[in-house]
């Protein structure tokens, strides 16, 4: 398995500036069906990377393209999306709630479920075997530094990057115990740029900027939270890399009600999102690179 965890300029000193484009996924939960649609449009007018990112749900996004990078493939991760249920990733039994419990075992769920999803459906068993090059971003749980993972089990190290802390456990790759993603690089345009890409676009699955209550469970409660702090964090990474690289942001859905937490609208937001991106497309979006408002702070008045 190799990875890295040097900071960006030795990145940067270590791979020479060649015109590479990238395309980044961003995590998210359930949100990362959005990325399926704003993915599809961008194959279908000829963008086609040099390398891919991903984090958190984005890394499972990442994989599943890196391993087919054409419309095919894009139909395959999609139809994924469109039958994927929460049970199929986060499979909450009376059991398991007892282990946790009863065991003080320290997360949720195992992900026995998420590793049969992925080992099903990837069609390739190591990150370097991807038919462009991948790069998937994880946490080491104990320092917090970001990890990227090229090289090894590609079903390992996408497990590890959507190991979301307290709710799966963390996966143990280079003596390291690794989680999610998310927690030190969601979007990872800092790895792309750090990479040697010159060219960026980004795959944000945004934030549900849209509810009308909180979400009700603890878990889906802490999703949203996330988030909203990731969407932020996101607006100044992206002000920061600008003057390093051309960085175009698809915009995220807006206004968006569905939490991180709730995997039964899957369709719904691959069909929104590819409308919105051809629309985005075909107003010039490639043409000029800015930062979408929908992922700045802003509010909508609810009608009920």
């Amino acid at each position: 398995m190799s990875f890295h965890h040097c900071a960006l300029s030795d990145l940067s000193a270590a791979v020479p500036r060649t015109g590479l484009s990238a395309f980044v996924f961003a995590g998210g939960g359930s949100l990362g069906a959005i990325e399926v649609g704003m993915l599809r449009e961008l194959l279908q007018r000829g963008e086609r990377p040099g390398m891919v990112v991903g984090a958190s749900a984005g890394a499972i996004n990442a994989a599943y393209f890196a391993g087919q990078p054409d419309d095919d493939g894009v139909a395959t991760l999609e139809a994924m999306w469109r039958r994927i249920r929460r049970r199929d990733i986060m499979p909450l039994t009376m059991r398991g709630f007892l282990d946790m419990v009863l065991r003080r075992r320290p997360h949720l769920f195992e992900a026995t479920a998420l590793r049969v999803l992925l080992e099903k459906n990837l069609s390739y068993t190591r990150v370097e075997q991807a038919a462009i090059p991948l790069h998937i971003v994880a946490t080491d749980m104990l320092t917090g530094n970001e990890i990227i993972l090229s090289s090894g089990p590609v079903v390992d190290a996408v497990l590890a990057s959507a190991a979301i802390p307290g709710v799966f456990p963390p996966v143990r790759i280079g003596g390291l115990d690794l989680v999610d993603g998310g927690v030190a690089n969601n979007t990872p345009i800092s790895v792309a740029v750090g990479l040697g890409a010159t060219r960026v676009i980004v795959l944000p699955a945004g934030f549900a900027c849209a509810l009308r209550t909180p979400p009700s469970s603890a878990i889906a409660q802490a999703m949203h939270a996330l988030t909203l702090v990731i969407a932020r964090q996101l607006v100044r990474d992206l002000e920061f890399y600008s003057a390093r690289a051309e960085i175009f942001v698809v915009p995220p859905l807006c206004p968006l009600d569905v939490s991180p937490y709730d995997y039964t609208q899957c369709d719904r937001l691959i069909d929104r999102a590819a409308e919105a991106t051809r629309t985005w497309l075909n107003e010039g979006g490639l043409e000029k690179a800015f930062i979408p408002g929908e992922l700045r702070e802003h509010e909508h008045d609810m009608v009920y």
